[in-house]
């Protein structure tokens, strides 16, 4: 018996979901292509569990279309959607040992129960818990527990595969390790899979496209390396990593780029319709080069804070622009607060934001209220 995937896409066609006047999710549109990997990321109340639910069936749209494969789900209950659902709380049966947990869908379907057995046998195996069948609940890890619920998930062979923040009850190196295990078995088994989480390394390891959103709606949406190397505006730069966002001076350019001052450095920037004038500018820590002492070329800065992490240094660095935080490697030459240092900056990781929503934000955020 070997499980088997029925990938499909999955589709968003204006998908709005209002609960009385609080719009939870707000006209959705995306596509997702069978056997990819996408990931819903934001902050919290964002929108993004309310989006998976509504894939699954567990809400229904206020308006607007939702298709897995060619078939309008829009309004079919969650029995007749093709998706399995791994959950932040595992939701396994205590009373069930392992077998028993992983073919209780099986059972419930009418399945032969040595069909139904031998299934649950492979969903194990592709999980590496072959010989734990016997094994209550309570007398796994928490590793263990996530694995007993996808394969719970993966013998249903659905269409679409559904996880809601399912490493967040994980400490961190058992979290690396089990998003690796996931990653895995998807490709593996090229499933469909949605995966929601606030945590953006996670986003970035797991993922083969990242959906980000804001208040409702989608910031962005791209390949991991899209988001982190040019993200669309100021939440996105500063969601996806860490970023330094300084306000700068757009001097001029032409076609794909455009020449950028940032405090007494100049550069120059890939850019999308940029006009000459202000612009906001997110750097990121691994970009900002350090030079010990003042040599009379580039910008002056002052560290304030330095904090040692093993493999890299972190600084707090006071400039023209503002405060910095940096990331820098060389461990073996720290510098100590109140020390000036020169400040430069790579091209890779500098990335000019010009997009209309920041303006708006910062116009409603100056108004009275």
């Amino acid at each position: 018996m070997t499980i088997t995937s029925h990938a499909a896409s999955v589709r968003f066609e204006n998908v709005t979901k209002a609960y009385g006047a609080v719009v939870a999710v707000d006209r959705v549109s995306f596509t997702i292509e069978p056997g990819q990997l996408v990931t819903l990321l934001g902050p919290s109340g964002c929108g993004k569990t309310t989006t998976l639910r509504l894939i699954a069936g567990l809400e229904m749209a206020t308006d607007g279309h939702i298709f897995i494969g060619e078939n309008d789900v829009t309004k079919l209950p969650v029995t007749d959607r093709d998706v399995s659902m791994v959950f932040q709380s595992y939701a396994l049966f205590p009373h069930m040992n392992v077998n028993e947990n992983v073919g209780y869908g099986l059972k419930v379907s009418g399945m032969k129960k040595r069909e139904a057995q031998e299934r649950s046998q492979e969903a194990l195996r592709l999980v590496g818990l072959s010989d734990l069948g016997e094994r209550m609940p309570a007398a796994l890890s928490g590793g263990q527990q996530q694995r007993v619920a996808v394969a719970r998930a993966l013998v249903l062979e659905p269409q679409v595969l559904l996880f809601d923040e399912p490493l967040s009850n994980l400490d961190a190196k058992l979290r690396r390790r089990v998003r690796e295990e996931v990653r895995e078995i998807q490709q593996n088994l090229g499933l469909t899979t949605v995966y929601v989480t606030h945590d953006q390394e996670e986003a970035l390891a797991v993922s083969d496209r990242i959906v980000v959103m804001k208040n409702a709606a989608i910031a962005q949406e791209g390949t991991p390396r899209e988001l982190y190397d040019h993200p669309a505006n100021s939440f996105v730069a500063d969601f996806i990593g860490d970023a330094n966002i300084v306000e700068g001076t757009i001097l001029g350019g032409g076609g794909e780029t455009a020449n950028v001052r940032i405090g007494c450095l100049e550069m120059e920037l890939p850019c999308r319709s940029a006009s000459a004038g202000p612009a906001k500018i997110a750097i990121r820590p691994e970009a900002i080069r350090l030079s010990a002492g003042d040599h009379g070329t580039g910008m002056r800065g002052t560290v304030r804070k330095a904090t040692y992490l093993g493999n890299h240094l972190e600084y707090t660095i006071e400039t023209e622009v503002g405060p910095l935080f940096v990331s820098d490697p060389h461990v073996e030459a720290p510098v100590a607060p109140g020390e000036i240092v020169g400040v430069q900056f790579e091209h890779r990781g500098v990335t000019l934001i010009n997009d209309p929503s920041d303006d708006a934000e910062r116009a409603s955020e100056s108004s009275p209220q």
